[in-house]
């Protein structure tokens, strides 16, 4: 199994319809989950909107039932003016029942010091949303300060799903960000998550990325071209 990430400007008029377009497994041959969503910056303070651009999630059987969906869908092609990356995953930790993540013995050494992935879910407990959005804003100006950040999103769904995702020059970088005693506030949000949990479900998920293509905000991120990868 594969994940792909998609995030494109589609216009504030049409934002609504790609929410309303997401592929379903029983209709698109290779898929096994999508969910469209809103988009927004992971910044600190509150949560910030960019109108008019949505982004896909999905994972698919493999390589080859992403690109029948990128040259049949009218769907991808709505999204094809933006940019995506296709993942590999590494580990999973939660649960996110609607998503079957494998990490198969195909999966690269999650100890190798190459660019990672991340990706978080969560159907939020409204009761806590507040409290989620204290913790996230800590956590978000932190990351988004870090220079090793090379990509990164936050997507919502109103009311429940939340979700980020965020790409890493280095697993070592990313691990300074989520466990060093130099930058606790992520630590923290954890704790506070395991005692009182924001989320009915959650689940936190580590990918190898192993093809990109396209532009996000004008300009390709730092990828796979000069972190020794290519697109596929």
């Amino acid at each position: 199994m594969i994940v792909s990430v998609h995030v494109a400007d589609v216009g504030v008029r049409s934002v609504r319809s790609v929410l309303r377009t997401c592929p379903q497994p029983a209709g698109t041959p290779g898929l096994r989950w999508a969910q469209t969503a809103l988009t927004g910056l992971i910044a600190a303070g509150p949560p910030r909107l960019r109108p008019g651009r949505a982004t896909l999630l999905a994972a698919w059987e493999d390589d080859a039932a992403l690109d029948r969906f990128l040259a049949d869908d009218p769907l991808a092609r709505r999204l094809a003016g933006g940019w995506r990356v296709r993942l590999q995953p590494l580990r999973i930790s939660g649960a996110w029942p609607a998503l079957p993540v494998e990490i198969g013995p195909g999966a690269a050494p999650d100890e190798e010091d190459g660019p990672v992935a991340v990706l978080t879910l969560g159907q939020l407990r409204l009761r806590r949303a507040l409290p989620f959005l204290r913790a996230n804003s800590r956590t978000a100006g932190r990351a988004a300060a870090d220079p090793s950040l090379l990509a990164s999103v936050a997507v919502a769904r109103p009311p429940r799903f939340v979700g980020t995702f965020s790409l890493w020059r280095s697993t070592s970088a990313m691990r300074r960000y989520a466990y060093g005693a130099a930058l606790p506030e992520h630590k923290e949000a954890v704790r506070e998550h395991r005692a009182n949990p924001f989320h009915h479900e959650a689940a936190f998920l580590r990918f190898r990325p192993y093809g990109a293509q396209g532009t996000l905000d004008g300009h390709t991120p730092e990828t796979l071209e000069s972190l020794g990868g290519g697109t596929h």
